[in-house]
């Protein structure tokens, strides 16, 4: 499989966030396909970036391909990759585990179900060890490694989960009837589309 090429990520946030899918994320080795992504900018009130520059979200300022990771809640880390336009990132949801499946297991400190292990930003994110030691760092270096789809993903898009502010619009994107998604899309048939 090829890696992503860094401009890749010099684009759109809507057009990475629906090109994310199907790539496959690996840290440290340990991951596997993307199969579902959320969108923001700086002009999207639910988008961190949206009051400005700030100590938190300076990594949405960074480079396109590069992480920025933040905590919520004060116990999960979510994984972000930033695009083009300053302030303005994909939320990496849910990935399909396929790479170190047993580390994946041990990291979340339980026996989980195979199909819950990175279904969610914060179980995604501990399941990889991804924390804000990560912040900033290149998608293009190690310890992360993206790598082309292997083919075309049926995509379909709809509401971001877990915001209070642009709740309707449409840019939560993933993988038609995976069953690896952190929730099933409201209605699959009105919104597909190919990248």
């Amino acid at each position: 499989m090829d890696e992503l090429p860094p401009d890749f990520y010099a684009r759109d946030v809507d057009q990475v966030a629906r090109a994310l899918i199907g790539v496959t994320l690996t840290v440290g080795g340990v991951g596997g396909p993307i199969v579902e992504t959320e969108a923001y900018d700086m002009a999207d009130p639910a988008s961190h970036s949206f009051i400005g520059r700030t100590a938190r979200n300076a990594a949405m300022f960074g480079p396109p391909g590069s992480a920025y990771v933040y905590r919520i809640y004060g116990l999960h880390h979510c994984l972000n990759i930033v695009c083009g336009t300053p302030g303005s990132a994909v939320l990496i949801r849910a990935i399909e585990p396929r790479q170190g499946l047993d580390v994946m297991q041990t990291r979340r400190g339980a026996r989980i179900a195979p199909r819950l292990l990175c279904a969610g930003p914060g179980r995604l994110c501990a399941a990889l060890a991804i924390d804000r030691d990560l912040d900033g760092v290149s998608l293009t270096s190690p310890p992360f490694l993206l790598t082309q789809a292997s083919g075309q993903s049926d995509i379909v898009s709809g509401p971001r989960i877990g915001i209070s502010q642009a709740v309707d619009r449409q840019r939560r994107y993933g993988a038609r009837h995976s069953p690896w998604l952190s929730r099933p899309f409201p209605n699959e048939s009105a919104a597909s589309q190919h990248r």
